[in-house]
C-alpha cells in the first residue's frame, strides 16, 4: 500500500479543522502511536486518523463527540482464517469486537493521556502479531 508523505499533512489539516471536545487526547495518542515505529504512516480513513504499515492496523473513532475510541484491527476487510489475537490486558481496557478487532474507549483528554503508556504497549503487542 504505497502512500505519500503528504498524507500526514492531510491528517494535520484534518486535525487542525477538527472540533472535538477531546482533541488534545486524540493528538497525544496520535503522536504516541507514530512514535512507536518510524515506518508507521497515517491517513484520514473513515473520517478519522488511521495508521498503517503494509495495511491499516489502528483507526480512531471520533463520533459521537462525547468520547472517542481507538480500534485495533487488521485492515478494512475481514480476513479469511483469522487467528485469535491475544493482548495482555491487565487493566481491562479492551472490548473485543472480533478475533482480530478490539476497541479501547476514552472518556476525556486526561483519560487518554493517563493511558498513553499502556496504549503504546498494546499497539506494540498488536503489531507483533500482524
Amino acid at each position: 500500500m504505497p502512500k505519500k508523505k503528504s498524507e500526514s499533512v492531510s491528517v494535520d489539516a484534518y486535525l487542525a479543522a477538527l472540533q472535538h471536545p477531546h482533541k488534545k487526547g486524540i493528538e497525544a495518542l496520535r503522536k504516541a502511536i507514530l512514535g512507536i515505529d518510524t515506518r508507521i504512516q497515517e491517513e484520514v480513513k473513515w473520517n478519522a486518523p488511521s495508521f498503517y504499515l503494509d495495511d491499516h492496523f489502528a483507526t480512531f473513532r471520533l463520533h459521537p463527540g462525547t468520547t472517542f475510541q481507538l480500534i485495533l484491527h487488521r485492515g478494512a476487510k475481514a480476513k479469511d482464517n483469522t487467528k485469535q489475537f491475544r493482548l495482555d490486558d491487565s487493566l481491562g481496557l479492551l472490548k473485543w469486537a472480533a478475533k482480530d478487532r478490539c476497541i479501547i474507549s476514552f472518556s476525556s483528554d486526561s483519560d487518554a493521556k493517563e493511558k498513553r503508556a499502556e496504549i503504546i504497549r498494546l499497539v506494540k503487542e498488536w503489531l507483533a502479531q500482524l
